[in-house]
């Protein structure tokens, strides 16, 4: 479960007002062109029943009447001070994850979805200006200039500083941002650990709500609060989906004609493919097996009987590869091609129809093991049934040698993963809310850069920053030879050559990847 808590009051200043020169209640704006005409805060209950079906609601006085014919669970907060108050109260005690975001909100589900499973402990949706090619170079620390960001993005004030994928700083009319880049479109997605800390600094912010300005945002001070209590905001765009805050029943019109144009369910269905696959995966696989993948899961097929299908063609391809023959080499290749494709399919329709279990991810890594050694075993096998190497015994000793290779590449790669997730996270620096400047905050980030700068890392950051080139790119994800890669191998050699030109294109390339994944290890480790 999640908790919800939606922030029902007026923004300020921002947004178009009403005639009555206020933003009218999100649950008196109507979406008219919608089934059922629901109100804006109406529909945004009805997506998050499935994460909460009684979210708290933060409201002023003079709204909560209309909130409550929608829900029970409305607080009244007569300012942003008890805004910030009833928000801490709400979540201080929590035990689940938390989702926060305004009352009104036009979302599609897919986006909600996407913020909530984010990986990330700390997530905030925003909206980046685009920055045009020919604009000066940001200027080093020492000659940037704090300001109170005085651009407009799409209605919302651009006030906040984000480098690396995580915010670094936050602006109000009390606080200075140096040179902010985005601003906030209001979700925040918070892990149940950070609950407390969240708590604490509302509780502060409301102490210092009269430095505040009437456009500053609960969902901006928050996000203020956690950064210099040194939480890592992650960010996230909306990429090729809809969010807006309604402040109008012109506004809802508004949004809902250009909402209209936005395909939700293809962008869930990209959403499904695995966004760091391989070369061979991404141009050969990817590029419709998504289809397959959304045309399984409008049938009923779960993703453990798509793993089944997987499974069973890549016995077939080891059978076909045991009979030693020309024809049965080609059906072996085409056979453990469409074995590998309905290995993507399984998590894309996972993933497409949000059907997630401990059994299908166990099923998926290891029967993935269980077809690759199978099939050596079939080439093997067909090998010595044709004769054509005499007894074998060379052809069964290189199967062996890839085996070996390709076990302890994953042996390295769970193990690695494994220690990684033990690692205690390096803490961020940080700052007082009382600060008015964000100085000492950027200059903390720089120090602790130049600190754990060293030979290694710096070697690491050049590698990595190489990757911006396609070909680097793509290269990097090739040497080391993912299962889509080996497929690729196995289907190309053994339908042109014979098994031991593809046992050697085994053991020659997992050997480099074997290689080349010990250093990158031992490095990041070092480093």
């Amino acid at each position: 479960m999640t908790r919800v808590v939606l922030l029902g009051a007026p923004p300020g200043q921002i947004g178009s007002p009403s005639p009555g020169g206020r933003p009218v209640s999100p649950a008196d704006i109507t979406l008219a062109s919608l089934p059922g005409a629901p109100s804006v805060y109406g529909r945004l209950l009805e997506q998050l029943a499935s994460l909460d079906p009684e979210p708290i609601t933060i409201a002023r006085p003079a709204d909560a009447p209309a909130f409550r014919r929608h829900s029970r669970r409305v607080v009244e907060s007569p300012d942003v001070a008890g805004d910030l108050r009833a928000l801490a109260d709400a979540v201080e005690d929590s035990t689940d994850n938390l989702l926060i975001l305004p009352a009104r909100s036009l979302v599609h589900d897919e986006l909600i979805y996407q913020i909530n499973k984010a990986k990330r402990h700390a997530l905030a949706l925003v909206v980046r200006e685009e920055r045009h090619p020919d604009a000066p170079v940001e200027p080093p620390i020492e000659e940037a200039v704090p300001e109170i960001g005085q651009k407009v993005i799409e209605g919302l004030p651009q006030r906040t500083r984000a480098g690396r994928g995580r915010i670094i700083s936050v602006g109000t009319a009390y606080h200075a941002v140096t040179r902010p880049n985005m601003a906030l479109l209001g979700p925040l997605r918070l892990h149940q650990r950070h609950a407390a800390v969240l708590a604490e600094a509302a509780r502060e912010l409301a102490d210092m709500a009269h430095l505040f300005g009437p456009e500053d945002d609960v969902a901006e001070l928050l996000v203020l609060g956690l950064v210099r209590r040194g939480v890592s905001v992650g960010i996230r765009g909306r990429r090729d989906l809809f969010y807006r805050r309604i402040h109008s029943q012109q506004e809802a019109d508004e949004a809902l004609a250009e909402m209209a144009g936005f395909d939700e369910d293809r962008a869930r269905l990209n959403h499904a493919v695995k966004g760091a696959d391989g070369f061979f995966t991404t141009f050969f696989v990817s590029t419709y097996s998504r289809f397959i993948a959304r045309w399984a899961a409008r049938r009923g097929l779960t993703p453990n009987q798509v793993t089944l299908i997987s499974i069973f063609l890549g016995l077939l391809s080891a059978g076909a590869f045991s009979t030693g023959t020309r024809w049965g080499a080609i059906a072996g290749a085409v056979l453990i091609y469409f074995a590998f494709v309905f290995d993507c399919v399984d998590g894309q329709v996972a993933r497409y129809a949000r059907k997630f279990g401990v059994l299908g991810a166990w099923l998926d890594a290891t029967f993935d093991r269980f077809k690759e050694y199978a099939v050596f075993v079939g080439l093997a096998v067909g090998a010595t049934v044709s004769g054509q190497f005499g007894d074998g015994e060379d052809i069964w000793t290189l199967a062996l040698a890839a085996l070996a290779l390709q076990s302890v590449k994953h042996l390295l790669d769970f193990s690695f993963g494994a220690a990684n997730r033990r690692r205690a996270p390096v803490p961020l620096p940080t700052l007082d809310l009382a600060v008015p400047e964000d100085r000492p905050l950027r200059e903390a980030l720089e120090e602790r850069k130049a600190r754990r700068n060293s030979g290694i890392r710096n070697l690491l950051k050049l590698w990595t920053r190489a990757g911006k080139f396609r070909p680097v790119h793509w290269a990097r994800k090739m040497i080391v030879f993912p299962i889509g890669e080996r497929f690729a191998a196995i289907a190309i050699t053994a339908a042109f050559f014979d098994p031991r030109v593809t046992f050697l294109t085994l053991v020659i390339w997992g050997g480099v990847a074997t290689i080349y994944t010990l250093t990158g290890r031992i490095l990041r480790s070092l480093a």
